[in-house]
């Protein structure tokens, strides 16, 4: 039986792609959190109800398909591994703005060293082998070009 781009491997993904995929799932999750807090904000008597919700609700999606994507990686599924790429490029300017404008050091290092890292993760050779599939025993091997 073939194993195609929606099954993961026997042995499965290498151990760069689960560890980014729990990376990506907490990412996931602080979203969702997030999501919460500004709900709970709404509750607030002062806060226009409408525009919270509607941005906790943006979260709650953005966070659910995050989750998706965490888990489609830890389980093997080569089609995560892009979306959570962009993911993380989406989110070097998020770092940037924690520290530059914001002046929120502590946060921004601690943030910028878990994006860059879950991407570094992600664009590994390993990881970039894994999602074409070259790990495969019948995959064609590039040629080396000693020959």
């Amino acid at each position: 039986m073939p194993v195609t781009s929606e099954e993961p491997l026997v042995g499965g993904p290498p151990r760069q792609i689960r560890v980014a995929g729990a990376l990506v799932g907490v990412q996931a999750l602080l979203g969702i959190g997030f999501a919460v807090l500004l709900a709970v904000r709404a509750l607030s008597p002062d806060v226009p109800v409408g525009a919270v919700v509607g941005e906790a609700g943006y979260f709650v999606v953005i966070g659910g398909a995050l989750l998706a994507v965490g888990v489609g990686l830890v389980a093997g599924r080569r089609w995560a591994r892009t979306p959570a790429i962009v993911t993380q490029l989406l989110l070097l300017p998020v770092v940037y703005s924690l520290l530059g404008p914001s002046r929120q050091l502590v946060l921004g290092i601690v943030a910028g060293a878990f994006v860059v890292t879950t991407l570094l993760l992600l664009i590994s050779e390993r990881s970039r082998e894994w999602s074409m599939g070259l790990d495969l025993p019948d995959a064609p091997r590039p040629d080396t070009g000693s020959g």
